[in-house]
């Protein structure tokens, strides 16, 4: 009978059929243009507030508090910061599956990590010590937006429109990924005011952000008893027709670390690799980070609407891992400028085209919808995990073989990152 009622629900996409979609087509004729908007917000409100502070921003104080072990020091703050993701991204993402309140399951998560992340940023932070301290809060807050921000497309979006409204959420990924760290390179004369302009920045993105979400009172679901098969089913790792949902995940870990050993150590690859100024890094960043927004917004915006007409998700997200790869030949064989600025060309058009594709991929290979909250904060945990493991790696390549070795181990990620994800069967 369980069988017969999931094949009467079964909603055929692009890709394949999706079972267990809380919102279906039939109920959703139209795009839910506020949902759309909302999620375009979404990764602006922690991702690039939070991402910026932290590639550009706190590596440019540790500069200025310490030349002489600035590397460490980011290699160290990236290993607790990752270790404090990986217990709480998980962690947030099953509670807000569980959470009944008049504010509905997510809201809570988001407003609480917002508020979190902003005194921290904007407090006064006088010494490398105190700045790893007290940014393991910044980790657990950032984790908490994330693991209860996307699962709002599973929770209030139809099959048919989730691909489109991933579309909105790439285009704001790829934004807050270049757009912020374009912005925070205008304050690398001015740290401390440049921290105090990325925390208002979270604060305001996530009311306009939770505004338009409107989330509603949730107390009406049914409540979770805490039960043995409940504490398993909502606070362990997916054991059932999970094969596709374990590639998704590691595919997307690969892919950004390979990414993140790159662009965590921007600063310092146009200072100490080429040999420029602070000045003139300054400048070289901000044309590589637009060269990244324009190419990378172009992409996610042409990449999903692409991939609906073709049928296809998964071959373009491959191409886009391999593209970043790829694109990471040109600073490792030449130390100039324009081989950076070649390598944001393809990696712009790698980030959009993947920002754009790999929501609607993450959907599709979900073990159960019940547990979207915490499945999705694997997802999600796997792009902060590979963020912070890549600082992590990175500043122990570099202690002990110099900057060009992290464009072998960049490439080398990217290949793993685009096999595993060759590798799914569910999605085309």
């Amino acid at each position: 009978m369980a069988k017969k009622d999931e094949e009467k629900d079964a909603v055929k996409t692009t890709v394949g059929v999706v079972t267990n979609a809380k919102v279906k087509d039939e109920q959703q004729p139209k795009l839910p243009w506020m949902i759309s908007s909302a999620m375009f917000l979404a990764p602006l409100c922690w991702y690039g507030p939070i991402g910026s502070t932290r590639s550009v921003l706190i590596p440019q104080l540790f500069a200025q508090l310490d030349p002489a072990h600035k590397v460490w020091a980011v290699g160290i703050l990236a290993t607790i910061a990752s270790i404090t993701g990986a217990v709480t991204n998980l962690l947030f993402g099953a509670l807000s599956d569980v959470t009944r309140t008049r504010f509905g399951k997510r809201k809570p998560y988001i407003v609480l990590g917002t508020i979190a992340i902003s005194l921290v940023l904007i407090a006064n932070m006088k010494s490398i010590v105190a700045i790893i301290a007290i940014w393991i809060v910044a980790a657990a807050a950032e984790n908490a937006i994330a693991a209860a921000i996307y699962p709002q497309i599973s929770d209030r979006v139809a099959p048919k429109w989730r691909g489109t409204v991933s579309t909105f959420y790439g285009v704001g990924f790829t934004i807050a990924q270049q757009g912020f760290a374009l912005l925070a390179a205008q304050f690398l004369g001015n740290v401390k005011f440049g921290i105090y302009f990325m925390a208002g920045c979270t604060v305001v993105l996530a009311i306009i952000h939770e505004l338009l979400i409107n989330e509603k009172g949730n107390l009406d679901e049914p409540k979770v008893k805490f039960d043995k098969d409940s504490l398993k089913k909502y606070f362990f790792f997916p054991t059932h027709d999970a094969r596709d949902f374990y590639l998704a995940l590691f595919g997307k870990f690969f892919m950004v670390v390979g990414s993140t050993i790159v662009t965590t150590f921007l600063l310092f690859i146009f200072t100490d690799y080429i040999g420029q100024s602070t000045g003139q890094a300054g400048t070289s960043i901000s044309i590589f980070s637009s060269i990244m927004l324009f190419i990378g917004v172009f992409f996610a915006l042409v990449g999903g609407p692409l991939a609906d007409k073709l049928g296809r998700v998964k071959a373009p997200v491959v191409i886009a891992t391999f593209a970043l790869g790829a694109a990471a030949l040109f600073p490792l064989f030449v130390k100039e400028p324009w081989a950076m600025f070649a390598y944001a060309v393809i990696a712009a058009f790698g980030n959009g085209l993947y920002n754009s594709v790999d929501g609607a991929l993450n959907m599709d290979v979900l073990p159960s919808s019940d547990t979207a909250g915490k499945d999705l904060g694997l997802i999600n945990l796997a792009n902060t995990l590979g963020q912070m493991l890549g600082a992590m790696v990175a500043s122990a390549i570099v202690e002990a073989f110099g900057y060009g070795a992290i464009f072998i181990f960049a490439i080398g990620m990217e290949l793993i990152g685009g096999i595993a994800i060759a590798m799914i069967k569910r999605v085309k």
